[in-house]
């Protein structure tokens, strides 16, 4: 899927800043770095798409944390909604694919 093409930058408001890591443990920094994971994988949140387009990603940090990634595209920058680490399922099916 190729939705990342368009998106030049990250946006990180008072409203999204460091939510990921009181509710997850996961950095900002850990977040963008898993949009630049060469063996990420993408796909449309059909589930949660109501308002706007929304997109799942599932892909690995630097240090090869796993993490699951629900974002959005607004004016041409990437808005992270959630972010969390893989559950054992997704493990699974992310090292079968």
């Amino acid at each position: 899927m190729n939705i990342l093409e368009k998106a030049v930058k990250f946006e990180w408001d008072k409203a999204n800043r460091n939510k990921n890591f009181v509710k997850h443990g996961v950095t900002d920094g850990e977040c963008e770095e898993v949009f630049f994971d060469s063996n990420k994988k993408t796909l449309k949140d059909i589930y949660h798409s109501n308002k706007e387009s929304r997109y799942i990603l599932i892909g690995q940090t630097k240090l090869h944390r796993l993490l699951f990634i629900v974002f959005t595209i607004r004016k041409n920058k990437i808005r992270v909604i959630s972010a969390r680490d893989l559950n054992k399922k997704e493990k699974q099916l992310h090292e079968t694919t």
